[in-house]
């Protein structure tokens, strides 16, 4: 499985991006998809994660303002990030979580400026 993220760029506070993960090679039954994102000096952390059914989570920062959704027959993830604030700046990773390990896509950056 190989991951293409894309969407990032440089927005002001209060602006809206949306990212996008499109999942190609060996596909097979894929069901989680989700994203990562980890700013300067800090960990990686969890954004959101979805799985096939519709069923997602949403970490407690971004809850309100940021959405995750799907298209399964695209095997593509999609997240929507409103109300953003200078602290989501970060490079945003799509994630797959597979049994062999996790697939990482190559991450893109999201500048929020104040």
């Amino acid at each position: 499985v190989q991951l293409q993220a894309s969407g990032g760029g440089l927005v002001q506070a209060g602006g809206s991006l949306r990212l996008s993960c499109a999942a190609s090679g060996v596909i097979f039954n894929i069901n989680f998809m989700g994203w990562y994102r980890q700013a300067p000096g800090k960990q990686r952390e969890l954004v959101a994660m979805t799985n096939s059914g519709g069923g997602a989570t949403v970490a407690a920062s971004v809850k309100g303002r940021f959405t995750i959704s799907r298209d399964n027959p695209k095997n593509t993830v999609y997240l929507q990030m409103n109300s953003l604030k200078p602290e989501d700046t970060a490079v945003y990773y799509c994630n797959v979580p597979r049994a062999s390990g996790p697939v990482w896509g190559q991450g893109t950056l999201v500048t929020v400026s104040s």
